[in-house]
């Protein structure tokens, strides 16, 4: 099993421009697994851990129900944001400057082959990164992603979670929400949750943060669940 991954920045850049690089891993990779098996090779697969930031944009997964939207062509133009239709899971999010993306394309043979095991342990580095800044997060049941005050009827949430695998090969990921504008969410229904708030880092502690820093936390405790080598 290789885990050999190699993490990358591509700092505020486009949704298509992502998902087509994301894509190309993906493919990339599924092709060298059929390879293998096809041709009785054994060549190492490639793991990428991708961090980013989005100009503002609305995905809807392919489970999602678009009517989850609650903005027109002109809203869009006016919030300048996009809206994209994807091939992750769930339902409708919001990515946008200050939010950190998280697209790891891993070959999950190379470290365990299990889809819930992979969403609980991406959940976990977010949960323990808060917990570097004094945040107290967990899990809501029946839900993915991260929250806080989950237990009550303040519950709020601070990472969303959509993921497409094939092959044990994954791909799209998580948004996190350190200095996100969350006015954006407002003009949504997040995750076809329309009864829970949204909350970010900044709103929670007062003040921004800086975002190289918690990239950093956040690499190492994904790096150290998943026994990754960089």
């Amino acid at each position: 099993m290789n885990k050999a991954t190699k993490w990358v920045d591509w700092g505020l850049i486009d949704y298509q421009t992502a998902w087509d690089q994301q894509t190309l891993f993906f493919n990339d990779t599924v092709a060298l697994k059929t390879k293998n098996r096809t041709e009785n090779t054994t060549i190492a697969t490639p793991n990428y851990l991708v961090f980013c930031e989005h100009p503002h944009v609305y995905t809807l997964g392919k489970s999602g129900h678009p009517e989850n939207l609650l903005l027109d062509e002109q809203g869009l133009n006016e919030k300048q944001a996009t809206y994209y239709k994807i091939n992750r899971g769930g339902d409708i999010t919001y990515h946008g400057p200050g939010q950190i993306v998280g697209y790891p394309i891993l070959d999950l043979d190379n470290f365990f082959t299990d889809i819930h095991l992979y969403l609980r342990t991406l959940e976990e580095a977010v949960i323990l990164t808060l917990a570097d800044y004094g945040i107290v997060a967990g899990r809501y049941e029946g839900y993915t992603g991260v929250w806080l005050d989950a237990d009550n009827e303040k519950a709020r949430k601070i990472c969303a979670l959509g993921v497409r695998c094939s092959r044990w090969v994954t791909m799209h990921g998580f948004a996190f929400n350190v200095n996100t504008d969350l006015s954006y969410f407002k003009h949504i229904v997040p995750c076809g949750i329309d009864d829970k708030d949204v909350t970010s880092m900044e709103k929670e502690l007062g003040r921004p943060l800086a975002m190289a820093e918690v990239k950093q936390k956040l690499k190492e405790h994904v790096a150290e669940l998943f026994k990754m080598e960089f």
